[in-house]
């Protein structure tokens, strides 16, 4: 039996999410439907986080076992000529045999693009979030830094999230400002924590945009991180503009690389 690990890319919008579903569209069973027609035997995926509906990926990464002897362009090249074409296997690596896409990960990454003009998206629809009202970057960034280092993230957590804590290690968080020649400015939201509970970067986003707007004070976000009380945060920002960007792993276990 071996152990192989895919990196993957995927455009959310068409699905209901990473995971397997009935009679819904999702990644997974996109992916283990094609797996199966080139191992020759149905195959589980198991992946490093299981996005929601809507939410795109930039380098998930999965894994499966098999019996099927292939080379490892055949994982690549076979399933991409089977899957739809919002999803691309961009690499794939034999693994250790105890490695595991979720449970080896110490560290994930979130990116949130959020177009911030007066008219909605066209040519970035379903890509990018999008926010009316002028933003101001310094006070999103002054509070940001409140949220860095281990906390109880409940004020930040969806009512159906079943974490068995809230409590996370947010080890990066970064605001930046962008300007596209094509159109539009753009505020782009960096997170990196041990583990994310259910619309958390959503929800930290709709409230570093409520600071940018003027509706709220540094200081203030502070306090609701402190209330651990849902009520008192932001409404949830869409998927349309959250990306996974991965995982970090210990080298030894993927093929050398982290």
């Amino acid at each position: 039996m071996t152990r192989i690990a895919l990196g993957l890319e995927y455009d959310g919008s068409a699905f209901h999410g990473w995971q397997r579903q009935k009679h819904l569209p999702s990644v997974q069973a996109a992916l283990e439907d094609a797996l199966a027609q080139i191992a020759a035997h149905p195959v589980r995926l198991h992946c490093a986080g299981r996005t929601d509906a809507g939410v795109h990926a930039s380098n998930q990464v999965a894994h499966f076992d098999t019996e099927a002897m292939r080379p490892l362009n055949a994982w690549v090249r076979g399933l991409n000529a089977l899957l739809p074409s919002s999803v691309a296997v961009r690499w794939a690596k034999v693994a250790d045999a105890s490695f595991h896409a979720r449970y080896s990960a110490h560290r994930r990454r979130y990116r949130y693009v959020l177009l911030n003009r007066p008219e909605r998206p066209g040519l970035w629809a379903g890509r990018v979030g999008w926010f009316h009202l002028p933003l101001e970057l310094e006070s999103m960034r002054t509070a940001a830094t409140c949220l860095l280092g281990e906390h109880d993230f409940s004020a930040f957590r969806a009512a159906g999230c079943q974490a068995k804590s809230a409590v996370k290690l947010l080890t990066h968080v970064a605001v930046r400002q962008e300007t596209s020649r094509i159109g539009g400015d753009f505020f782009v939201f960096d997170f990196e924590a041990s583990a994310f509970l259910q619309h958390m970067v959503r929800n930290l986003v709709g409230a570093l945009v409520y600071v940018g707007k003027g509706a709220w004070t540094p200081m203030y976000l502070q306090s609701v991180l402190e209330s651990r009380d849902r009520a008192l945060c932001a409404p949830t920002f869409p998927p349309d503009g959250l990306y996974f960007q991965g995982a970090l792993y210990d080298p030894a276990l993927l093929g050398g690389e982290e």
